[in-house]
C-alpha cells in the first residue's frame, strides 16, 4: 500500500493505535499462571470494542485473536491451554482490520524473574528495531533496514533469524513489498516511495539462525533453539523519515 491522501493515512493511523493500545494492554496483563488462551481474549475483547477484527483470524483462518509465542516458540503461536510460568519469555503479535485497513505490531515480554542475559535481549530486540526503523525514509533503499539491524547484532554478540521477514501492509496483512530482510542482504535493490506502508520487525536471538515450523500447522520454533525476541512496527516512508503509526501514545 502506498498512502495517498489524508483519508487513507487517518484510517491507517485509527487502525494503528488500536493494535499497539491492544498489545499494551496484553503485555500489562501479562502474569504468571494465565493461560495463552486467557491473554488472547484479553485482545480478542479489546479489539472488538473497537470496532476491529483480528487479521490472523480474518486472513487465514488463524485459531486465535492474536499470536502468542512463548519460549522455544518464536511466531505464530496458537492461544491455547499452556500456562504462563515466572521466567517465560512470550512474544505477543497483535494484527487486525477496521474499515478494509490492516495494522500490525507485535513484542516480547519476559515474564519475572529472568536472567539478565534475557533482560539484555529484550532491550537489544528494542534496539535493533529502532536501528531499522532509523533508515526508513522515501527514496532511500530497502537494503539500509537489513544492514542496519545486521550491524547492530553483529556488534553485540546476537544472530537474526533469516526466513521471517517484514513485509507490506496496509489494504491486506501481507502484501507487496514482500520479503523485506532484517538481516543484510546484498541482493536487495528496492527503494522506499514515498507514502510506502510496511512492518520493521527484527528477530534478534541469543543463537537462533532459522524459524522451523513444529508440529501444528501455523506455529514456529528457533533453530537452534535459543531465546528470541521480536518487536515490530507499521510505519509509513515519508521524506521526512518514518511515521509510526503503531505506538500506543
Amino acid at each position: 500500500m502506498t498512502i495517498s491522501n489524508e483519508d487513507d493515512l487517518t484510517r491507517l493511523k485509527e487502525i494503528g493505535r488500536i493494535v499497539a493500545h491492544t498489545l499494551e494492554a496484553m503485555g500489562k496483563a501479562l502474569e504468571p499462571g494465565m493461560t495463552t488462551s486467557e491473554l488472547d481474549q484479553i485482545g480478542r475483547k479489546l479489539l472488538e470494542a473497537a470496532g476491529a477484527r483480528p487479521a490472523p483470524e480474518l486472513a487465514y483462518g488463524f485459531p486465535g485473536a492474536t499470536c502468542i509465542s512463548v519460549n522455544e516458540e518464536i511466531a505464530h503461536g496458537i492461544p491455547g491451554t499452556r500456562r504462563i510460568e515466572r521466567g517465560d519469555l512470550v512474544n505477543i503479535d497483535v494484527s487486525a482490520e477496521k474499515n478494509g485497513f490492516f495494522a500490525d505490531t507485535g513484542a516480547s515480554f519476559a515474564v519475572p524473574p529472568v536472567t539478565r542475559s534475557i533482560e539484555r535481549l529484550c532491550r537489544d530486540g528494542r534496539r535493533a528495531m529502532w536501528a531499522g526503523l532509523r533508515q526508513v525514509g522515501a527514496g532511500k533503499p530497502v537494503a539500509g533496514i537489513g544492514q542496519a539491524i545486521g550491524t547492530f547484532a553483529r556488534k553485540n554478540g546476537y544472530s537474526l533469524v533469516r526466513n521471517l521477514a517484514s513485509h507490506g501492509v496496509g489494504l491486506s496483512l501481507h502484501e507487496e513489498p514482500t520479503e523485506i530482510a532484517t538481516w543484510p542482504d546484498s541482493s536487495e535493490r528496492r527503494l522506499m516511495s514515498d507514502g510506502l506502508v510496511f512492518t520493521v520487525e527484527p528477530f534478534l536471538s541469543l543463537g537462533a539462525e532459522w524459524a522451523e515450523d513444529g508440529d501444528d500447522p501455523w506455529t514456529l520454533y528457533s533453530s537452534p533453539k535459543a531465546p528470541t525476541v521480536q518487536y515490530e512496527h507499521t510505519i509509513v516512508a515519508t521524506r521526512n523519515g518514518p511515521l509510526i503509526v503503531t505506538m500506543a501514545g
